[in-house]
């Protein structure tokens, strides 16, 4: 008799196999705890560092709106990394990132050191990844590399490893997607991926980094030789691909670009923010969960869907000189493998040493490493840093006037002036200096009193002066390039400060070409066929902020640093008593 299963046996023994297979995985539930539905990333970010390892004497407004300003003095890099080290312990899953401008235009005590000490601090600090600015590449990109692997070769007039033999170089990864050498390699990693594991569970994060492309038009071109700065977009639009396949699940933009803002402290509302990074964000892909920025100085939190609800990502900046801290915290779905909520705060790094005030944000202690380490290299610059360089009768800013010039561009020209008059040094006629060149005010101290540190303070790029020919027909064309070249333009010029007697006058309502009049020299008027002697720094000399008219500059004699120059000046100056500040307009606006 052929034997088979009944429907009831069947019936009996599915029952049997559903009883067996709950039994087992009941066994299993009991062992194994469920996977965690959500992980917590955090994001620490800064920019524009400038290498300030000490605190930089600014102060931060914490006032909500509304809210009378309440400024709070922040900043240094011991500050800083003790509360990086209390907010990594509070949240395991963590990066310290950055966008740009971490050293370049830096204090003496790190600039004398080639930006050796920030670059050690940083390593202390615990960053992972970096975008470089434009300051970056102030001493040229070899330099740079330098930077990044460490190493004593010298490529500047400045010696390298005076401290610290050899340099040991950054632990953390510089990211170059848009910057290319001539072969179309990026001259560092264009991107790199984060992993953070939570109880089996696995989340990638992929970083990408961005030097604004108008770079070129910022430092010396020398600097940035056989590099090309390419679309910030299409380069972080570009690097998406290759990193999902590298396991990246979320996408985080670090770009040294900015915008400006009038924004609380905390508000997240985008209210009133403007500026170049807005088109670059407009273009980037929906991919892309948080955008930290950088290089306008200005702190601002976008949450970017109050802008544009298609593109559900945070655009952060932490101002400047390492006074701010931005914490970004995202919920990452595992399922999913998808931010789910975001939010970011600003920290404001405020040094124990402030004392306490119930009304003002924490201070926190210097961490003991960091802290040995700028003392160290305090201690090496305090000779030079404290030695007298002149009186001032008052102090000299760098705030623009209505017509472009500043108190302190015009002491810097008429030093730079000094400095190549001579038969010997060129026979300068006529001086200029770039505003953006000027980095800090200049304040004295008892009975007017300013030192070196001061003055180094406001030149730190380590430039060398120059003298060169130019007709005055050239005179009035690098003139017309404050308002139309490259990034020079009507709306936003950048107006030369120019030493005592030369003048002019421009009206930005005439053609382009026809926007200068009147130029003189000691009261005569220029005449366009014949030769001036010009004074000036190798950054102007070689075509920097778009004067590109400079580079056909003719008999060219060389001559010593900007930063000895202003110091000589203001000794000479002030050798019987403060010095009187140049108070008289040099150029007039006429519309």
């Amino acid at each position: 008799m052929q034997q088979g299963f009944t429907v009831a046996g069947l019936g009996r023994l599915a029952a049997l196999w559903a009883l067996a297979l709950g039994l087992l995985w009941g066994c299993g539930s009991s062992q194994e705890p469920s996977l965690p539905q959500h992980m917590q990333i955090t994001l620490l970010g800064l920019n524009d560092f400038h290498g300030n390892l000490q605190p930089p004497g600014l102060s931060v407004n914490a006032a909500a709106a509304g809210e009378a300003p309440r400024p709070v003095p922040a900043g240094g890099a011991a500050a800083l990394a003790t509360l990086v080290a209390r907010l990594k312990a509070e949240r395991p899953h963590t990066a310290v990132v950055a966008a740009g401008d971490l050293i370049g235009a830096s204090p003496l005590v790190s600039s004398l050191f080639l930006d050796e000490p920030t670059i050690e601090a940083l390593n202390l600090i615990g960053l992972d990844f970096a975008a470089t600015g434009n300051h970056e590449y102030d001493q040229g990109w070899q330099e740079l590399k330098r930077m990044q692997d460490g190493g004593c070769e010298r490529h500047t007039a400045k010696i390298p490893c005076q401290l610290s033999q050899p340099f040991e170089g950054a632990r953390f990864r510089y990211l170059t997607a848009n910057t290319e050498r001539s072969g179309g390699a990026t001259l560092f990693a264009p991107s790199a991926v984060r992993f953070f594991e939570q109880d089996g569970a696995r989340i990638g994060v992929g970083f990408i980094g961005l030097t604004l492309k108008n770079t070129p038009h910022m430092v010396r071109p020398s600097g940035v030789q056989g590099l090309a700065f390419t679309d910030e977009a299409e380069a972080a639009n570009a690097q998406i691909a290759p990193l999902r396949a590298q396991g990246a699940d979320l996408i985080v933009v670090l770009i040294h670009e900015g915008a400006s803002s009038r924004q609380p402290l905390q508000d997240t509302s985008c209210d009133g923010l403007s500026g170049d990074i807005l088109p670059v964000v407009q273009r980037l892909s929906s991919e892309v969960d948080v955008v930290i920025s950088g290089h306008t100085h200005q702190a601002y939190l976008c949450d970017y869907r109050h802008i544009d609800p298609a593109k559900p990502l945070l655009l952060t900046s932490a101002g400047v000189y390492g006074t701010l801290l931005t914490e970004i915290n995202l919920s990452v779905d595992l399922a999913r493998r998808r931010v789910v909520q975001r939010s970011a705060r600003q920290h404001i790094v405020r040094s124990a040493a402030e004392g306490n005030d119930a009304t003002l944000p924490p201070g926190y202690p210097p961490e003991p490493a960091v802290q040995a380490l700028v003392e160290r290299y305090a201690a090496a610059a305090a000779p030079l840093a404290s030695a007298p360089a002149g009186r001032l009768a008052a102090a000299a800013t760098r705030s623009l006037l209505p017509n472009g010039e500043s108190v302190l561009g015009r002491i810097t020209a008429d030093a730079l002036l000094a400095a190549t008059r001579g038969a010997q040094a060129g026979g300068a006629q006529i001086a200029f200096m770039n505003s953006g060149g000027v980095r800090a005010d200049l304040v004295p101290g008892a009975e007017g009193q300013v030192s070196y540190g001061q003055v180094y303070a406001v030149q730190p790029f380590g430039n060398t002066l120059l003298s060169l020919s130019l007709t005055g027909a050239q005179l009035q064309a690098v003139l017309e390039q404050q308002f139309d070249s490259g990034s020079n333009t009507v709306q936003s010029p950048r107006i030369l400060q120019v030493s005592q007697g030369f003048s002019y006058a421009f009206d930005r309502s005439r053609p382009t070409g026809q926007r200068i009049s009147q130029m003189q020299l000691n009261g005569q008027a220029i005449v366009p066929t014949q030769d001036y002697r010009v004074g000036l720094q190798n950054y102007l000399a070689s075509g920097g902020d778009n004067f590109s008219v400079f580079t056909q500059g003719r008999d060219i004699v060389g001559g010593g640093l900007d930063v000895d120059a202003l110091a000589d000046y203001l000794r000479e100056q002030s050798s019987k008593a403060p010095m009187a500040l140049p108070t008289a307009a040099r150029i007039t606006a006429l519309n």
